[in-house]
């Protein structure tokens, strides 16, 4: 089995998150060894998802299936900041699209699109449990931003941008 993909210590984290399962299932271990793949490699490539099926036992298209079925996971590179902009219908109806727009306009790309510096990658996102809190954005797919106006997002994308400058 190849490691290119993953390191040591990477591998050594897979074998604790398959720990956590009974032995006949530690297919349930995908997720968190898809996200390991993608902490130590920014993305979660062709080749490591058949490392990740070949350590777990299973097939390489449901390690696939995985993969693209959750906004977490990068099928390819992606900016330093990832802006998920929810755009599920409640959140349209609350001002979500304009939402993205605005982020549209002022990084200078486009919904899938990464920025020339490498800074911003800007995705649309379903549902991501905040209707009420809309437009909501999700930063790396950690951090939430709620009741998002033009002027919040222009805060934090300058935020971001200055927090880069040495």
């Amino acid at each position: 089995m190849s490691t290119a993909v993953v390191s040591e210590a990477g591998l050594a984290r897979f074998a604790r998150e398959v720990a956590k399962y009974p032995p006949e299932q530690k297919q349930s271990a995908v997720m968190a060894c898809l996200a390991i793949v993608q902490q130590e490699a920014g993305f979660v490539s062709a080749e490591s998802e058949k490392l990740v099926a070949d350590y777990l036992g299973m097939a390489p298209i449901a390690v696939r299936e995985v993969t693209t079925f959750y906004n977490m996971y990068n099928q390819r590179p992606v900016g330093k900041y990832k802006l998920n902009v929810c755009t599920n219908l409640p959140c349209q109806l609350r001002d979500g699209g304009r939402a993205l727009q605005h982020l549209e306009h002022k990084l200078g790309v486009q919904m899938g699109e990464t920025t020339p510096d490498g800074l911003f990658s800007l995705q649309q996102s379903e549902c991501l449990g905040a209707c009420a809190d809309s437009p909501v954005l999700l930063v790396n797919d950690r951090t939430m931003c709620s009741f998002m106006t033009d002027e919040k997002l222009d805060q934090l994308v300058d935020g971001l941008r200055a927090a880069e400058k040495p």
